[in-house]
């Protein structure tokens, strides 16, 4: 830098002396003194300039050193700080890797511990919607729903609810409690009404059972009400000590349902048709005239039976009237006597035979008529066949069952019909019997006498 100001002094100084020369040469002279002069205050001046720039240099100098020994002393203890964290880096790094696995295992079994909730939360909802304890403690589905279809790991509030739930699920199956609810009633009107819940299986109400909508969740009561009722009437009011046979559905009224459409003793025998009316019509003639022969034999009966004990001539039954005959037929030869009394014994022995053969009749038809409607039954199974195909059984179950009911009518008209002509039929032949030893009696008291 001083070599440079020198350069630029010198190049001024010959500049001027260069100007002076040739610019006035007749005054050089005079003017070399004012020249040297001011080429010294130049030269001092510049002196002054640059010994000041030295000085504020030098200043800036110690300035800008004082500064760099404090950035050096900040970046020692900066590169120390800075080894101090590598190393707490890598001691967190070794312990981060460590957490990390930890954490892996308790997500994985915090997952499978997630899953399991959500499955057995699934499954648990759809017994609960089902479930007749919901009329008592509604809104449970709600909550299983949404820790179903829940996202994030449940929480430990929700956990002791769900097993809330399912403890409150299993302890109230087992209990037979009396609520108030609302019922809505066969008029379609809601009204609130004391039920009983039979554990978690029926709930029923004035000796009804009703039909729990979970879609809904309401009660009502049944279409009509199942044969398999029992006693519940008198459990409502029953104090906790009583013991009574009830029927429960363990099937949760899937099999109430289906007892209530199962048909009827009346429809049962409607779908026998015209054939099975046919039926029942001859057996109940066949019924009648049983009921009317036995009140007639046992009634002839029991006059032969006075008539033998007081051994008079009583003309109101058959064995006083061939007495009577007998008694009429004395003095007369013995052939005359055997075919009088004959003649007087077969008229009166029909009256005893008479229309037994009838209801042997009806009970030999009443298959017969069972094997028509059968066979009717079937043609109808197969018109429907050919028209419909097989797809749907409802359409040939009209035919079937008019096949099958008039199977059973025919046998059960035939089996009792069987029954009451062997009946009576041997009561009959029982007193014929008495009829025929009293005539042999006289007869052989009248050959006696005449001999």
């Amino acid at each position: 830098m001083k070599s440079s100001t020198t350069y630029k002094l010198m190049i001024n100084i010959f500049s001027l002396i260069f100007l002076f020369l040739f610019s006035n040469p007749a005054g050089a002279a005079e003017n070399l003194d004012e020249l040297l002069k001011d080429v010294k205050n130049r030269a001092m001046q510049e002196g002054q300039v640059w010994k000041q720039r030295e000085s504020e240099f030098r200043s800036k100098r110690d300035k800008q050193a004082g500064l760099l020994r404090t950035a050096k002393n900040e970046l020692a203890a900066l590169e120390a700080e800075g080894k101090k964290l590598a190393a707490s880096f890598d001691a967190n790094e070794k312990k981060l890797a460590v957490l990390e696995e930890e954490l892996n295992i308790a997500v994985g079994t915090l997952g499978e511990v997630f899953g399991v909730v959500r499955q057995v939360s699934g499954d648990f909802k759809g017994i609960v919607e089902t479930s007749v304890v919901s009329t008592q403690y509604p809104g449970r589905a709600k909550f299983l729903e949404s820790l179903t279809d829940k996202k994030s790991i449940p929480s430990s509030e929700e956990l002791e609810r769900f097993w809330y739930e399912l403890q409150l699920e299993m302890t109230e199956s087992g209990k037979v409690v009396t609520y108030k609810t609302d019922v809505v009633g066969p008029d379609g009107k809601t009204k609130e009404m004391d039920v009983l819940r039979l554990g978690s299986f029926n709930i029923a109400t004035n000796g009804d059972f009703l039909n729990y909508t979970p879609e809904t969740e309401t009660l009502s009561y049944l279409s009509r009400q199942p044969s398999v009722k029992g006693k519940l009437s008198k459990i409502q009011g029953a104090d906790a000590l009583t013991t009574l046979p009830i029927a429960i559905d363990p099937t949760r009224g899937a099999l109430l349902n289906m007892l209530i459409d199962a048909p009827t003793l009346w429809e049962r025998f409607t779908y026998g048709g015209i054939v099975g009316y046919a039926i029942v019509i001859v057996l109940l003639f066949g019924i009648a005239l049983s009921i009317e022969r036995f009140l007639f034999l046992t009634k002839e009966e029991t006059k032969i039976k006075e008539q033998m004990s007081s051994k008079t001539g009583d003309t109101n039954n058959a064995l006083g009237r061939i007495w009577q005959a007998f008694s009429d037929l004395k003095g007369m030869s013995k052939d005359s006597v055997e075919l009088k009394l004959d003649e007087v014994l077969i008229k009166n022995s029909a009256p005893f035979e008479k229309r037994l053969g009838l209801i042997k009749l009806f009970a030999a038809i009443a298959p017969l008529m069972g094997l028509l409607g059968t066979v009717t039954g079937m043609i109808m199974t197969f018109q429907s066949i050919t028209l419909f195909g097989t797809g749907n059984p409802a359409i040939m179950a009209g035919g079937i069952s008019q096949a099958l009911v008039t199977t059973v009518l025919g046998l059960v008209c035939a089996i009792p019909l069987l029954l009451l002509h062997n009946f009576l039929n041997d009561k009959a032949q029982g007193i014929l019997t008495i009829l025929e030893e009293q005539s042999l009696g006289m007869l052989s008291e009248n050959l006696t006498r005449n001999s």
